[in-house]
């Protein structure tokens, strides 16, 4: 194995001084391939994935497992549209970030570089793998993909559809690898490869990435969990605040944008809550809350002091009533797991108190955290969202797969 892991990488390295040649044009015109090769074998696709949702079923899978590892005709016509969207963006490659000279003459430029192999390590959701894979083509960098072992049909059917496209746009070299083997220890194996994999990205449940983030020797950017909040204020719209609540919790509530707290202020209270479970209520959505809202909402279950930390990817929400703004943003901040953060209100002040004064990747004024999405965000997809604050933070699309390098020009000039 540790022969077929160094072999693996020593590949992948090579591949990334090739492919950090290709031009834009050649590279659009193999994701435009690439995405009509998805809905062209979309039969043979949905039929591998069959296979893993079977297996998933049988061994008593909680459906919001189920969801995030089913594909449809829909999904896989979204994952197309994804590829060709990432087309459609400037590529961030060898773009000047800034330049300037210096007055002995030297003339700077700071300018975008990828970043070389990236190895990314996902869970039970298979169209992470053609929007990995695209991502990383189009910024120039190769790609180490390792699904999880209950996706693994779908995972290889699509990386043979991706890899066939690639081939016939007359590629000589391969742009990405993907893992087969399910073996754990292949992962220990290539966390220790610092020499020739520049980045590990995984994603997946809490449990996965501080594993990854305690053994890797190769610098991780991580993506916790998304305990996701929304605060409705005092100066409010009714209308739009029941609507975005009830998009953030139950369009899809097994993804990590989907809001699992929501702070109501206590001035309108008695009035919104009823109304908001009323509509929690059509959908079957299981209520926690504090004290207060137990005394207004009669017969929801009281939260427990570990609700509030949460992450539940399921049809359960925790609600807490707050005194004011400031009491919202410090529970946000203290048990929030930084990723996105949402207010509903008239009050202009209180919109920039909070998106100033809430400490994560995203925060946003007056709508659903379920925006919080790279495709959403006009990146064409997402290699995912990070909480980190170091390098990238929030959806990551193209800019964020760059680094950059120094390009100093002189004529002739020595250091005295």
């Amino acid at each position: 194995m540790q022969k077929y892991i160094k072999n693996l990488v020593k590949k992948a390295k090579e591949a990334s001084y090739k492919l950090s040649r290709l031009d834009n044009e050649k590279k659009n015109a193999i994701l435009f391939r690439m995405a009509d090769c998805l809905i062209e074998n979309k039969e043979f696709i949905l039929k591998e994935n069959a296979k893993d949702v079977t297996a998933a079923i049988k061994n008593k899978s909680q459906q919001n497992f189920i969801d995030r590892l089913t594909l449809s005709e829909k999904r896989l016509i979204e994952m197309s549209e994804s590829l060709k969207d990432i087309a459609k963006l400037p590529d961030p490659v060898g773009k000047i970030i800034d330049q300037w000279q210096r007055p002995n003459g030297l003339k700077l430029k700071k300018v975008r570089t990828p970043i070389g192999v990236i190895f990314v390590i996902f869970e039970a959701r298979p169209n992470v793998t053609s929007d990995c894979a695209g991502l990383l083509f189009k910024s120039s960098n190769i790609a180490i993909l390792r699904g999880g072992k209950d996706s693994v049909n779908s995972n290889k059917a699509i990386a043979k559809i991706l890899k066939q496209a690639i081939r016939e746009s007359g590629l000589d070299f391969e742009p990405f690898f993907i893992i087969e083997k399910t073996d754990h220890k292949i992962v220990d194996l290539l966390l220790s490869e610092n020499e020739y994999i520049d980045l590990v990205i995984p994603r997946g449940g809490e449990a996965l990435i501080r594993k990854v983030v305690e053994k890797s020797k190769i610098p991780v950017i991580k993506h916790y969990k998304g305990v996701c909040h929304i605060f409705v204020d005092r100066e409010y719209d009714m209308g739009k605040a029941i609507r975005i609540c009830i998009n953030a919790k139950v369009q899809r509530s097994s993804v990590c944008n989907a809001v699992e707290k929501i702070l109501v202020h206590k001035d309108i209270a008695n009035t919104f809550l009823p109304l908001l479970k009323s509509e929690l209520d059509k959908y079957k959505v299981e209520i926690r809350g504090d004290s207060h809202a137990c005394r207004i909402l009669k017969k929801i279950k009281k939260a427990k002091d570990q609700d509030w930390f949460a992450e539940y990817l399921d049809l359960i929400v925790t609600i807490k009533v707050v005194a004011n703004i400031d009491e919202a943003i410090s529970h946000i901040n203290f048990y929030g797991s930084h990723h996105t953060d949402s207010i509903i209100t008239r009050n202009a002040s209180n919109a920039a108190k909070f998106t100033k004064e809430v400490d994560s990747a995203c925060c946003f004024v007056n709508i659903s955290t379920r925006f919080s999405d790279g495709f959403q965000f006009g990146l064409g997809a997402e290699i995912g969202i990070s909480t980190d604050k170091i390098h990238a933070r929030g959806p990551m699309g193209l800019v964020e797969l760059t680094t950059y390098k120094w390009v100093v020009e002189g004529d002739g000039q020595v250091r005295e």
